[in-house]
């Protein structure tokens, strides 16, 4: 019998597009003996378009959109669609879909469903929450300050000799709700930080001001849930001055070296501190750790990502082949995993005896 399965994808964010090419991979990969693939698409308005079942997979990311089909769009489709998922595939990029809403969704209409919970989600989303956090599992950071737009809008020059004061040149301006680094800008002046600030508030009204440092960027993947394991590591070798949005997704002008080359005792610790993340976030069936590493080999971690890049060629799913799991059996596994923390939610009382 197959697997009912529902693929969540599109979404109300600034990564709407690479999450229509995730879907679009993830498809390709599926085995339609194994699985009954029902597509849920969100356009960038918030619309809610389930389409037909699929037993092949898509040419094009248009397909994906029912571009030219009648369909309901709003979430009553979904909601009245007949369909009892065995288990939902959110293939969501950032906000309204990462950032643990969605999954506080589908835990109300109780379907299982792959990744990390609502509260992984949402501390994962958030780089303070996340950052916090850290601090209390012990885990090295780079020095970093946070306000809210209504503090940069009462003082900005308060703000700006805060970050001159507590960090040293250059600096990262990020959103704090944001991935695939969109709205991330590098300042080495007072200048170019107030316009690195102004362009990141909009897209949060919370903005992470980070120092910056000579280091290698170091990946690794954690996958499983109650016994996560860690993936061999990969570097990030960026052309440009950090590996930023277009570099992610669209210059292609960066390098993936996997495995990275660096020491066992690195290593080691590496694999140590991901594991440490990913427990104090909660997290659940996937994640990415993200960590400098300096030439004297001091590590620290800059975040994890909750719901990686996951086309065939993104990080995640390259770290793990080179682990020995192909992306068809990661899927797989994921799914499995989703299931796995399904039924042991089930077997939790609500009431006292």
């Amino acid at each position: 019998m197959k697997t009912i399965l529902g693929l969540l994808y599109g979404g109300k964010s600034a990564e709407h597009e690479v999450s229509l090419s995730t879907a679009r991979a993830v498809i390709k990969a599926l085995d339609f003996n194994r699985y009954e693939v029902h597509p849920i698409f969100i356009t960038l308005d918030g619309e809610w378009r389930v389409g037909n079942v699929l037993t092949a997979p898509v040419e094009t990311i248009e397909e994906l959109q029912f571009a030219g089909e009648s369909k309901p769009n709003d979430i009553s489709a979904f909601l009245t669609s007949g369909v009892k998922f065995d288990v939902v595939m959110p293939l969501l990029h950032g906000t309204n879909g990462e950032d643990g809403t969605v999954q506080g969704f589908l835990e109300v209409l109780n379907i299982p469903y792959v990744g990390n919970g609502v509260l992984a989600s949402s501390a994962g989303m958030d780089k303070v929450v996340m950052k916090q956090l850290f601090e209390i599992a012990g885990l090295p950071q780079v020095p970093y300050i946070n306000f809210l737009r209504v503090d940069w809008a009462a003082n900005k020059q308060a703000i700006i000799e805060k970050c001159e004061t507590a960090l040293t040149w250059p600096m990262f301006v990020k959103p704090a709700n944001l991935g695939s680094s969109v709205g991330i800008s590098k300042a080495s002046t007072k200048e170019e930080l107030e316009q690195a600030i102004d362009y990141a508030l909009q897209f949060d009204r919370k903005i992470v001001v980070e120092q910056g440092i000579v280091a290698r960027e170091i990946e690794t993947g954690v996958l499983g849930y109650n016994d996560p394991a860690v993936s061999v590591a990969g570097e990030i070798i960026p052309v440009t001055d950090f590996y930023d949005y277009d570099s992610k997704y669209k210059d292609g002008n960066t390098a993936l070296e996997i495995p990275a080359k660096i020491e066992t005792a690195v290593y080691d610790e590496l694999k140590e501190m991901a594991i440490k993340a990913f427990k104090i976030l909660d997290c659940s069936g996937l994640v990415r750790a993200d960590f400098f590493v300096t030439a004297s080999n001091e590590i620290y971690i800059n975040e994890v990502n909750t719901m990686p890049g996951f086309t065939p060629v993104s990080m995640f799913p390259l770290l793990w082949q080179e682990t020995g799991v192909s992306y068809k059996e990661l899927i797989d596994r994921l799914i499995a995993l989703a299931i796995e923390r399904h039924e042991e939610k089930q077997q939790l009382q609500y009431t006292q005896n």
